[in-house]
C-alpha cells in the first residue's frame, strides 16, 4: 500500500510522456506521408513489414491491422530476412521498415535486396540522416521522442509513435479502398467481432413469433398477442401490412385506464417507430437501440416487418 502513490505517480509520468510525444505524430501528416499511402495503395503485391526489437512487435501489429482492413500485408523480421527469407519477397510488393534510429545494421541486407530488385522502400524513423531514410522511395519522418523510460533507453515513447503512424496508414487506406463493413466481415467471421458483424437477417425472430395488431383491434386483445409474445412490444399495422406504429410497456403504463381495453390499437400506438432494414448488422443495431432508448427493434421491408429483435438477443449473441 505505500507503494501506491509512487506506482500511480510512475503510470502518471510515462503517460504525459508518451502523449506529449504522441502530439508531435500530426507535422508527420505531411506530402511525405501522402506518397507512402499512395504508394502502398498502388502496390500490386503484398506490403512487407520489418524491423528489430520492439519495432518488429510494433511492425507485425501494423502488418495485422493492413491485412484486417483489406492491405495485404505480413511481416518478416529483418534478422530472418538475411537467412532466406528476402526470398519471399516479390518484385511487385513494397516493403515497409521502422526503426526509430534508422541505423539498424539488420535492416542493411534488406536496404540492399530493395535497391537491387528495384522494390519500393517506405521508411518509419525519427532520423533524417540515416542510412534507412536516405535510401528509402518514400521517408515518414517523425520527431525524435524522449522516451517515456526514466533512462530513455527502452522504447516506449517512439514504439506508441511508429503504431499509431501504422494504424493512420491503414484506416487511410480503408478509406481510400471504400472499404466497407461487410468487407470486415469476410475478414473476420469468427469471435464477437464476427458476431458483432452478423446481419440482423440471420438473428432476428420471424413468422408467427413477431407481435403484430391491426388498427382497429381492441387492446384487450392486442395486450394478449403482446404478452404471449414476450418482446415488450407490438407492432401495429395498416391494411397493407405495413408497420404504422408501435406500443410498448412503456406505452400501457401512461395510458391504463377503466377505459384502456376497449379502446383500439391506433388509439394508444406511438406512431412512425424505429425500424431497420435486414442488412443492418448487430453492432449497429446494438448503437441504434441504445441512442434511442428502446429495447426491441423491427425489422422490415418498406415498413412490411420481415422480424424482430430483441436487445437481449443481442447482447447474449455478442458476450
Amino acid at each position: 500500500m505505500n507503494n501506491n502513490k509512487k506506482i500511480i505517480n510512475s503510470a502518471k509520468r510515462t503517460l504525459a510522456s508518451e502523449l506529449s510525444s504522441i502530439k508531435n505524430i500530426k507535422y508527420t501528416f505531411n506530402n511525405s506521408f501522402c506518397e507512402a499511402v499512395d504508394l502502398i495503395y498502388n502496390t500490386k503485391g503484398k506490403v512487407v513489414i520489418t524491423g528489430v526489437g520492439k519495432s518488429a512487435h510494433i511492425g507485425n501489429k501494423i502488418s495485422a491491422t493492413l491485412t484486417s482492413t483489406g492491405t495485404p500485408a505480413y511481416f518478416i523480421h529483418a534478422t530472418e530476412a538475411s537467412h532466406g527469407d528476402l526470398g519471399s519477397i516479390k518484385k511487385d510488393d513494397c516493403v515497409i521498415a521502422i526503426s526509430n534510429s534508422g541505423e539498424t545494421s539488420e535492416l542493411k541486407n534488406i536496404i540492399q535486396f530493395t535497391k537491387r530488385f528495384n522494390i519500393k522502400l517506405i521508411s518509419i524513423t525519427s532520423n533524417s540522416k540515416s542510412i534507412l531514410h536516405k535510401n528509402a522511395t518514400v521517408g515518414i519522418l517523425f520527431k525524435k521522442p524522449i522516451e517515456a523510460c526514466p533512462l530513455n533507453l527502452a522504447p516506449t515513447s517512439s514504439t506508441s509513435m511508429t503504431l499509431i503512424i501504422g494504424d493512420c496508414i491503414a484506416i487511410s487506406l480503408l478509406e481510400l479502398r471504400g472499404f466497407k463493413s461487410k468487407h470486415f466481415k469476410n475478414l473476420h467471421p469468427g469471435g464477437n467481432l464476427g458476431k458483432d458483424l452478423k446481419n440482423l437477417s440471420e438473428v432476428m425472430h420471424l413468422g408467427k413469433e413477431l407481435p403484430l395488431a391491426k388498427l382497429d383491434e381492441k387492446m384487450s386483445k392486442a395486450l394478449l398477442t403482446m404478452t404471449k409474445k414476450s418482446f415488450g412490444c407490438i407492432g401495429v399495422i395498416n391494411n397493407k401490412k405495413q408497420i404504422v406504429g408501435i406500443i410498448t410497456d412503456g406505452d400501457l403504463r401512461r395510458k391504463l385506464n377503466s377505459k384502456f381495453f376497449d379502446k383500439k390499437a391506433s388509439e394508444i400506438m406511438t406512431k412512425n417507430p424505429t425500424l431497420a432494414n435486414k442488412n443492418m448488422l448487430v453492432g449497429e443495431a446494438i448503437n441504434l437501440m441504445n441512442t434511442k432508448k428502446i429495447t426491441s427493434l423491427f425489422i422490415c421491408d418498406k415498413k412490411i416487418p420481415l422480424g424482430i429483435v430483441h436487445i437481449h438477443d443481442l447482447l447474449r449473441l455478442t458476450s
